[in-house]
C-alpha cells in the first residue's frame, strides 16, 4: 500500500469516527438540551414523585365492595403492585416490552432493529417511555418534526422514571393510567367493567385480553361487536408472546388459544350498578361537605378529582337482593296494572278529568331534560311544542329491556307514566345504618327517588304511633277491648272546620276488640277512639321524637295517616320500636378518607330515648299481630295466591311485625316490616296520585308492597353470612304490661266472680 493510500485511508478512519462520536455528541447534546426544557417543560422532580392525574372517588360498601365512583372523564381508582395478578405482568412485559427487566427506561437494541426495519419489526417504545406518554406528553402530533421532539422528551422522562421507581412500581402506575373505554381508566376499572372482578383474580385469558387491549383499545376491544374478531387475534398474539418469553408452554399456547373470546361486561356509569339512587343522594351531601371541609391549604376537595373514599353502610349483597325483589315483584305487577288500563279511556289516570291531566301532561312536560334544554338554547313555546310532539327515535324503558321505537315525546312522557313505581329501605335499628336504598325501578329512566326525595300520604302505616302512645302514657294493654262502633270527634275540641267521623273499611262495625284484633284488621274507629284518648298533639311529639323530621299538623286525622311523609323517615321511626324505644338517627357514612388514607372525618350515631323498653316491645306484639292474624296474613299462608302477587306463599315462620298501609283511592300500598336486627319499609305507587289500580284488591299495601318486602327477606334469609334474625323479640327482664290475652280475659273472669260473690255477701249482711 503506498504512502497516499495510506493516508486517504487514515483519513477516512477519522471521518467516520468523527461522524459517529459527532452523531453521539450530536444526540447526547439533543437529549441535554431535552433536559434543559429546550424543547418544552418537563415535569419536575415532585410531578414525577406526585403525577397529576384525576382520581375518581370510591364509594366501599360496609362489606368491602365498591359500589360506585364519582368521575367525569377519568374513571380512575389505583391500585397497589400486590394486586396485581402475576399472569397480567408477565402477559404484559411479553408483549410490550420483552427486555422490560434489562433496560433502563430505553431499549437500544430494539431501536436498532426498529430503524433498520423502518419500523416494520415493530415499535421501539418501552413499557416506561409509554408510561411517560401516559403521564407527561401530549397526543403524537402529526408535524414529523414535533413528533421526533416529542419522542426525545419521553426518552428523558423514560430515564427519569427508571431512576425514581422500581420497575414494579412503573408497570403498576403505566396499568393504572391507561384507558380502555367504556369509562374503564387504569386497570381496576377495565377488570370491574369488562370482567366484573378484582385485577387480582383475573385469570390468564382475561389479562391476555386487557393486555391486547393495550396496543389500540378500540380496535382491539372485546365488548364492541366490530372489534371482537380484532380482540381474538390480538388476544392469541399475546398466548404467543408468553410463550416465546417461556412464560407458557406450546401446548398450553395451542389449547389457550382455541378458548373463544369471553368477557362479563359490568358498565360503571352513573346510572348504572347497585345503589344508583343511593349514590346520586350522597354526590349532593358529598358536594356540600366538600365546602364545609377544606383541605389543610384552604382549597376544596373535589370529588371527581381528588380519589377519596368514602365508606358507606349500605350492604352490597342486600342492596342487590332488595333489587333483584323489587323487579321481580313490579314487573309482575305492572302486566296487571296495564292490563286494566286498556279499559280506561283516561289510562293511565283515575278520578281527574281532562283539564287536570293535560295541566300534569304539562308539568311533566317542563320538567324534563329535552324542554330544560330546548329552553337554555332559546326556542320559543311554539318551537318546543311542535317538537314535543314530532315522532323521532328513542330508546325507551320496558321491563324486558329497553326498546328502540319511534314516538313523539309528548308520548314517551305518557309511557312513562304508565309504570307503577316503588322504593325500598332497610335500617339496623340498633345502629342506625342505612343497609338497603332502593330509591326506584330503574334510575336510568325514573330519576325521582323514592326513599328521600318523595313524601306520599302514608295511612294506615302511622297508626302504631297512635297505639304507642297509648301504650306509653295509659299503660294500656294489647288485650284491652274498645267498642267497634262509628266514633265523632266534635269540631270544636280540635279546632276542625267540621267534625270528624272516620269509617272503617267496607263500614264494618259491632262488638269490642282488643287493641291486638283492632291494629291487626286495621280498624279506622278505635284508632279514633285511641287519638282523641292521648290527644294529637301527644301522638305528633312520640312521633317526631321516633324520627319524622316533616312538620304536619297535629289533627285527628293524623290517627288514619292523613299526612305526607318519606319512607326512610317511617323507616327510621319504626326502628325505634325493634331498638328497645331508643332512636338512632339514621347513618349512612361511616368514613371518609383522602387519596393517601389519611381519615378525614369518622362519623357516629345520635341516639336519645323515646319510649320505655316496655312500651316498646308491647308495640311490636301488637305489630306482630298484623303478620299473624290480620292484613300481613299472607306472609305465612300457604294458600294458593293471586297471580299478581308475586312469590307466595312465603311460609315465613318466624317472628316478623309488620303493618300494611293503603291510601284513599288505593293511591299508595305501604308495608314495614320488622325482624329484631333490621326494619325494612316499601312503598310502591304510581307518579302521579291519580294513577292507581281501580280497586282495592290489587290496590292494597299488602298486594302491592308486602311482596317485595317478602321476596326481599326470603333472600336476606337464604345468605347466611348476613346473619338477618329469626329470634323473637328480647322481652324485658320485667313487663308490667299484659300482652297474654287469654291470661287478660281468664283474670277478667275471675274478678267478675270477685265482684258478684262480694255483691252477694253486701246483700246477704243486708
Amino acid at each position: 500500500m503506498t504512502k497516499k493510500a495510506t493516508t486517504n485511508f487514515t483519513k477516512y478512519i477519522k471521518w467516520f469516527w468523527g461522524i459517529v462520536l459527532g452523531g453521539l455528541f450530536l444526540i447526547c447534546f439533543i437529549f441535554l438540551l431535552a433536559s434543559w426544557g429546550a424543547f418544552g417543560t418537563l415535569p419536575t422532580f415532585e410531578e414525577l414523585e406526585n403525577p397529576k392525574n384525576d382520581l375518581a372517588t370510591e364509594i366501599i360498601s360496609a362489606d368491602g365492595k365498591t359500589l360506585g365512583k364519582y368521575y367525569l372523564k377519568a374513571n380512575r381508582t389505583p391500585i397497589h403492585y400486590k394486586d396485581l395478578p402475576d399472569n397480567l405482568v408477565k402477559a404484559l412485559v411479553a408483549t410490550e416490552d420483552e427486555r422490560f427487566y434489562e433496560h433502563s427506561g430505553i431499549d437500544f437494541r430494539g431501536l436498532a432493529r426498529a430503524v433498520a426495519k423502518l419500523g416494520a419489526g415493530g415499535g421501539a417504545s418501552t413499557i416506561t417511555q409509554q408510561l411517560a406518554k401516559n403521564l407527561f406528553t401530549k397526543r403524537a402530533s402529526q408535524n414529523k418534526i414535533k413528533r421526533i421532539i416529542q419522542k426525545i422528551k419521553e426518552w428523558v422522562v423514560a430515564v427519569k422514571l427508571e431512576r425514581q421507581y422500581t420497575k414494579q412500581e412503573i408497570i403498576t402506575m403505566y396499568l393504572n393510567t391507561q384507558g380502555f373505554l367504556f369509562n374503564a381508566t387504569g386497570i381496576r376499572s377495565a377488570a370491574r367493567i369488562y370482567f366484573g372482578k378484582e385485577p387480582k383474580d383475573l385469570d390468564l385469558q382475561e389479562s391476555a385480553i386487557i393486555v391486547a387491549m393495550l396496543k389500540n383499545p378500540r380496535q382491539y376491544n372485546p365488548h364492541r361487536k366490530v372489534s371482537r374478531k380484532k380482540s381474538l387475534s390480538r388476544r392469541n398474539v399475546v398466548f404467543s408472546q408468553m410463550e416465546k418469553s417461556g412464560f407458557i408452554t406450546e401446548q398450553q399456547k395451542d389449547s389457550l388459544q382455541k378458548l373463544p373470546l369471553k368477557i362479563n361486561f359490568t358498565p360503571e356509569s352513573h346510572s348504572d350498578g347497585l345503589a344508583t339512587y343511593f349514590r346520586e343522594y350522597l354526590k349532593q351531601f358529598m358536594k356540600r361537605w366538600a365546602k364545609n371541609n377544606p383541605k389543610p391549604d384552604g382549597e376544596l376537595y373535589d370529588i371527581y378529582k381528588d380519589g377519596l373514599k368514602i365508606y358507606v353502610t349500605i350492604d352490597s349483597r342486600m342492596q342487590k337482593y332488595a333489587e333483584e325483589a323489587m323487579t321481580e315483584h313490579m314487573s309482575n305487577l305492572q302486566k296487571y296494572f296495564s292490563e286494566e288500563q286498556k279499559r280506561n279511556k283516561t289510562a293511565p289516570f283515575y278520578d281527574i278529568d281532562r283539564e287536570n291531566i293535560r295541566k300534569i301532561m304539562n308539568r311533566a312536560k317542563k320538567n324534563s331534560d329535552r324542554y330544560k334544554r330546548m329552553k337554555a338554547a332559546g326556542k320559543s313555546d311554539k318551537e318546543i311544542e311542535k317538537a314535543f310532539n314530532t315522532k323521532v327515535d328513542m330508546r325507551v324503558f320496558t321491563w324486558k329491556g329497553d326498546r328502540d321505537t319511534i314516538m313523539t315525546p309528548y308520548d314517551s312522557i305518557r309511557h312513562y307514566k304508565h309504570y307503577l313505581r316503588s322504593g325500598l329501605v332497610s335500617i339496623e335499628p340498633q345502629t342506625g345504618h342505612i343497609k338497603v336504598w332502593a330509591g326506584g325501578i330503574n334510575n336510568k329512566h325514573f330519576k325521582y327517588d323514592a326513599v328521600r326525595q318523595q313524601k306520599r300520604q302514608v295511612g294506615s302505616t302511622f297508626k302504631p304511633f297512635v297505639y304507642a302512645t297509648a301504650i306509653n302514657q295509659l299503660k294500656m294493654s294489647p288485650c284491652d277491648k274498645l267498642p267497634n262502633t262509628p266514633y265523632t270527634i266534635p269540631k270544636e275540641k280540635y279546632g276542625m272546620q267540621d267534625d270528624w267521623t272516620p269509617k272503617n273499611e267496607g263500614e264494618k262495625y259491632g262488638g269490642e276488640l282488643t287493641l291486638k284484633e283492632a291494629l291487626a284488621n286495621s280498624i279506622n274507629v278505635i284508632t279514633a277512639r285511641l287519638i282523641d284518648e292521648v290527644s294529637p298533639i301527644n301522638v305528633a311529639r312520640l312521633a317526631k321524637s321516633a324520627g319524622i323530621e316533616t312538620e304536619f299538623q297535629a289533627n285527628p286525622s293524623i290517627a288514619l295517616g292523613a299526612i305526607d311523609l318519606t319512607l326512610l323517615e317511617m323507616v327510621s321511626a319504626y326502628s325505634t320500636f325493634a331498638n328497645k324505644g331508643m332512636r338512632v338517627a339514621p347513618m349512612f357514612i361511616t368514613q371518609i378518607e383522602d387519596k393517601n388514607g389519611t381519615v378525614l372525618e369518622t362519623f357516629v350515631p345520635e341516639t336519645k330515648e323515646v319510649l320505655s323498653e316496655e312500651s316498646a316491645y308491647v308495640v311490636l306484639n301488637l305489630l306482630e299481630g298484623v303478620t299473624q292474624n290480620g292484613s300481613g296474613l299472607r306472609l305465612r299462608t300457604t294458600y294458593n295466591r293471586p297471580k299478581y302477587v308475586t312469590g307466595y306463599p312465603y311460609g315465613f315462620t318466624n317472628p316478623i311485625a309488620g303493618k300494611t298501609g293503603t291510601t284513599q283511592n288505593h293511591t299508595d300500598g305501604w308495608f314495614m316490616g320488622i325482624v329484631p336486627n333490621l326494619a325494612t319499609g316499601v312503598w310502591t305507587g304510581g307518579e302521579d296520585r291519580s294513577i292507581h289500580f281501580a280497586g282495592i284488591g290489587k290496590g292494597q299495601g299488602a298486594a302491592m308492597s308486602l311482596p317485595t318486602w317478602a321476596i326481599f327477606m326470603r333472600k336476606c334469609y337464604e345468605d347466611e353470612t348476613l346473619h338477618i334474625s329469626k329470634e323473637a323479640f328480647e322481652k324485658p327482664s320485667e313487663l308490667s304490661i299484659n300482652i297474654d290475652c287469654e291470661k287478660h280475659d281468664d283474670k277478667k273472669d275471675e274478678s267478675k266472680e270477685g265482684e258478684q260473690k262480694d255483691e252477694q255477701k253486701d246483700e246477704d249482711d243486708f
